[in-house]
């Protein structure tokens, strides 16, 4: 299996639909808003988009508990505007990729009200249902008493969200309710989800990122049985759309390539090192020097022996689902972020208002199900003013409360700077596109990384081109060697504090002052 050739060349801009761009006035962002920020997507030179779910919900989970998978929720628009914003997109060479919600539905979609009724329907073995009350359920967890039912329904995730039955690779001859993911009844739910994959597809859009991607087989401890359902959709993608990309939220690639993945994401969960660099109180990017990267490289350099070219990694500046790594961070401090991310190989992915510095704002409380997570969730800061250039409706009619800080960036202000950070973000990604050894396919060298110590430095590198790239996060300047054939033949093409790489004896000497980054090429 190949993958789609436009991913060698992949940067992906991820779009929370009700926090982007509001046109209507009622304070969420939509489809049409979106659309009308295409010009400015396309100049920060990305080339795909991510939008999360924007489908019929009852949004107890901000629309990740589907309703309906074939419409588009009206706060957002209609179907008409999904295709409209597909072909506004590929006109400026942006592909279009959605949410899908593959392992659940809500409480309030048509398949679950039938299949909890009490009477036989069609769709008594669309989820996971006991047999009656008291019996055997394991380590799963279900839900009781709340429908008509003679059972408890198993759930995915929250109690709203019902899980589909894709079956059990190995079902427990205890609990006779669980069917086997070969069972005539589960290939029925199997084919459901491949009908609303090409139901958008051809649409318009360009592929998926499957929410909860490792969730849909169960009873399945060695993994065959979500490798067998991924390879069928991915064969069955291959033969008819093989241009349409499938990313996983998984966080461990490995196992997500080898299930017919195209990219995988190393985030907060699952592998750890994404939280050593960001997360964490005493984290790598921190000036005060405590930090570890490490684990993360080990991982990086693990994921990627093992892909191979058989699919990539994708370490965001952030997503929906975690605090943005803006933390405490100033500014300028993003630089050096933005720099390590940007340069990696794999693919990138931006969380909208990352490029200007958008900050994560604690206290909100929960809104649709977000809990914690509307501190990253905010309404993008298009402007100064009191409303941001979000929306037309009044500040306490957002979705959710813009940031407060009077300090706040935004976009009109920073396209103004040519020094700003969205202008720096823009040169990386650009740079990126523009060499081919820094881009997806290119291949990857730690040339320093010491535990507890900075700088970190890795090369990027395809044929004779070769790039370096360094950081040095801590509030005191540091010195370094490593091996680097050629270190005399490296010009600088960007530096954030003036760090300098010179030759010396049978290696490279680094000298980097605090809180710097810089970037060399022997091209």
């Amino acid at each position: 299996m190949g993958t789609p050739a436009w991913l060698d060349d992949a940067v992906f801009y991820e779009i929370y639909p009700q926090s982007f761009q509001d046109t209507n006035g009622d304070g969420i962002g939509d489809l049409p808003g979106i659309i009308d920020r295409l010009d400015y997507i396309k100049s920060l030179n990305v080339n795909a988009l991510w939008l999360n779910p924007c489908f019929v919900s009852p949004f107890m989970d901000a629309g990740y508990d589907v309703a309906d998978f074939y419409r588009i929720a009206p706060r957002y628009g209609t179907n008409d505007d999904m295709k409209r914003l597909c072909e506004e997109a590929h006109a400026r060479g942006i592909r279009v990729i959605l949410d899908l919600v593959a392992g659940h539905t809500s409480i309030e979609h048509p398949w679950f009200k039938a299949s909890a009724s009490a009477e036989k329907t069609p769709y008594d073995d669309y989820f996971v249902w006991t047999d009656g009350w008291g019996e055997k359920t394991g380590d799963y967890r279900f839900i009781s008493g709340m429908e008509p039912r003679n059972g408890y329904f198993m759930i995915n995730f929250f109690a709203c969200q019902p899980a589909l039955n894709y079956g059990f690779k190995k079902p427990d001859p205890t609990m006779p309710w669980q069917k086997s993911s070969d069972d005539p009844a589960v290939r029925r739910v199997w084919e459901e989800t491949k009908n609303i994959m090409k139901f958008w597809l051809d649409l318009g859009c360009d592929g998926f990122r499957v929410d909860m991607a490792p969730s849909l087989v169960k009873g399945d401890p060695d993994g065959e049985g979500i490798r067998e359902i991924w390879h069928y959709y991915r064969s069955w993608l291959d033969e008819n759309y093989p241009e349409a990309v499938l990313i996983s939220e998984w966080s461990c690639p490995p196992k997500a390539i080898d299930a017919g993945f195209h990219i995988d994401f190393m985030i907060h969960f699952g592998q750890e090192g994404f939280r050593d660099l960001f997360l964490k109180e005493n984290c790598f990017f921190n000036r005060n020097g405590k930090g570890d990267a490490s684990r993360f490289i080990e991982e990086l350099t693990g994921n990627l022996a093992h892909i191979g070219d058989r699919g990539f990694v994708a370490v965001p500046t952030a997503n929906h689902d975690m605090s943005r790594i803006r933390g405490k961070r100033s500014l300028a401090d993003l630089r050096l972020t933005h720099t390590f991310l940007m340069l990696l190989p794999g693919v990138p992915f931006v969380y909208y208002g990352d490029e200007i510095g958008m900050a994560n704002v604690a206290g909100l409380g929960n809104k649709e199900g977000s809990y914690s997570r509307s501190e990253c969730r905010t309404p993008m800061q298009w402007a100064p003013g009191e409303k941001a250039g979000f929306s037309t409706a009044e500040p306490e009619k957002f979705y959710l409360p813009l940031d407060p800080d009077p300090g706040r960036p935004d976009v009109e202000t920073q396209e103004k700077d040519p020094e700003s950070l969205l202008a720096f973000t823009r040169k990386l990604i650009a740079l990126r596109r523009a060499n081919p050894a820094l881009r997806s396919r290119g291949g990857f060298r730690c040339l320093y990384c010491s535990k507890g110590k900075s700088p970190l430095v890795y090369e990027r590198f395809l044929g004779d081109e070769c790039w370096v790239v360094a950081v040095n996060p801590e509030e005191k300047e540091n010195s370094v060697e490593f091996a680097l054939p050629g270190a005399d033949r490296f010009r600088q093409v960007i530096d954030c504090g003036g760090a300098v790489l010179e030759a010396a004896p049978g290696a490279a000497l680094l000298r980097m002052p605090p809180c710097s980054c810089a970037v060399w090429s022997n091209r």
